[in-house]
């Protein structure tokens, strides 16, 4: 005996853009789905929710910039008396310069995870 028709009688609107429609077109196209309701449902119900913790993330973006705020104190400290190296300062500048490419490197990562 057939199961009985599920009735759905709750409606979900919501506006997207052309971008993200063709997306949703082209990941319909590889499962094979042609019901855009049933894609968007089956995703909605079934598919992977990821959930990071950032947290530490956060916590390296405030810490750089605490540094990068001493740093351009020593620089004006430095150009007013004259008392820091100009060598030291390259240095200091040349490791804030790793540590932004490493943390805009680790945010890239976060923002491609599918």
């Amino acid at each position: 005996m057939k199961a009985p028709k599920e009735k759905r009688s709750a409606q979900l609107h919501i506006l997207i853009s052309e971008q993200e429609m063709d997306k949703i077109r082209e990941r319909m196209a590889q499962t094979g789905i042609t019901n855009t309701s049933a894609f968007i449902r089956k995703m909605a119900i079934d598919g992977y929710v990821i959930n990071l913790d950032l947290s530490e993330v956060r916590e390296l973006t405030r810490l750089l910039r605490i540094c990068s705020n001493n740093l351009n104190q020593y620089a004006r400290k430095a150009h007013e008396t004259g008392s820091i190296y100009a060598v030291d300062i390259a240095d200091l500048q040349s490791r804030m310069d790793g540590l932004w490419k490493i943390a805009k490197k680790l945010l890239t990562e976060f923002t491609n995870i599918p």
